[in-house]
């Protein structure tokens, strides 16, 4: 993304408004794999086999929609 100061990314590219679109997803995408990272326990798994790592990362993923879901006003 894009620094402040002395970033590699010049104003032909973030004029754009598909930048700022791309940037706003890429921060909700990065923010659910910080929150699988920190709470849900995927920074280091402690399971082996490709069978029971996904296993857990669904678990850690319906833990977060489930998370997601109780924040929703439904009225």
């Amino acid at each position: 993304a894009r620094k402040r100061k002395g970033s590699a990314i010049d104003g032909r590219t973030t004029r754009h408004a598909g930048y700022a679109m791309s940037i706003h997803v890429r921060r909700r995408i990065e923010s659910i794999f910080g929150w699988m990272k920190t709470v849900g326990g995927m920074r280091k798994t402690r399971f082996c086999g490709l069978d029971r790592v996904g296993l857990h990362f669904s678990l850690a993923a319906t833990a977060y929609n489930l998370m997601r879901m109780s924040r929703l006003r439904v009225t």
